[in-house]
């Protein structure tokens, strides 16, 4: 069996991936490694420390202590902090916006992507741009204030409204991000008020994992 370790920085990130795991690739062994201190000490800091980095590298090598084949972060404010894991390992490591980032731009246009934590906003469109490269490429982002706050006071209902409310708002754009693991569980009820195609960080995450093992 196929171990990926699963690697969060908040507990919110754990049913989503557990979730497309299911629907995705189920025979999948997916242990959690969780230190929601990485999100508090990242948004305290405002930057990418040097003892952030090495946390990093940290729990990566728990993980393959653990016996892990690929590892997958959940956390989307790290973005250089987990390629540096992934320079330095041989097996998978995925970030986890990567996969659905890619789809989008091969889909081009405009894309509009959503956000509830504020310190993912400059990581994110840094990784999307660099990602898109020249590509003539249009990223509008918006902050949705408010949701993460309710989702982590237990309203998933709040959470998810809001995110809905905030796509309305959405024009001329060829495709919908919601940008972090936490935000998946809103896809429905931003579908049910936008004409406009919905991607998910976890399910294009999972696709991109399972392709590296060469599953079916």
């Amino acid at each position: 069996m196929t171990r990926i370790a699963l690697i969060h920085a908040t507990p919110v990130s754990i049913a989503p991936i557990a979730t497309a795991f299911a629907a995705h690739w189920p025979a999948a062994d997916t242990p959690n490694i969780l230190d929601d201190s990485l999100s508090a000490d990242q948004a305290r800091d405002g930057d990418l420390t040097e003892a952030m980095r090495r946390r990093f590298q940290a729990l990566a090598d728990y993980s393959l202590i653990g016996g892990a084949d690929g590892i997958l972060f959940t956390c989307s404010a790290f973005g250089a902090a987990i390629e540096a894991v992934q320079q330095r390992l041989d097996v998978p490591v995925l970030k986890p916006n990567e996969a659905m980032f890619r789809k989008a731009i091969d889909r081009g246009g405009k894309i509009a992507m959503l956000v509830t934590f504020g310190p993912s906003v400059g990581p994110l469109r840094t990784e999307f741009e660099d990602l898109a490269h020249a590509r003539q490429i249009e990223l509008e982002t918006i902050l949705v204030e408010g949701a993460m706050a309710a989702l982590a006071d237990g309203d998933a209902a709040t959470h998810n409204r809001l995110i809905a409310d905030a796509a309305k708002t959405i024009e001329r754009a060829s495709t919908i991000l919601l940008a972090q693991f936490s935000m998946a569980q809103a896809r429905e009820a931003v579908e049910a008020e936008t004409s406009i195609p919905v991607l998910t960080a976890p399910e294009n995450a999972v696709l991109a994992m399972r392709a590296c093992f060469n599953q079916p």
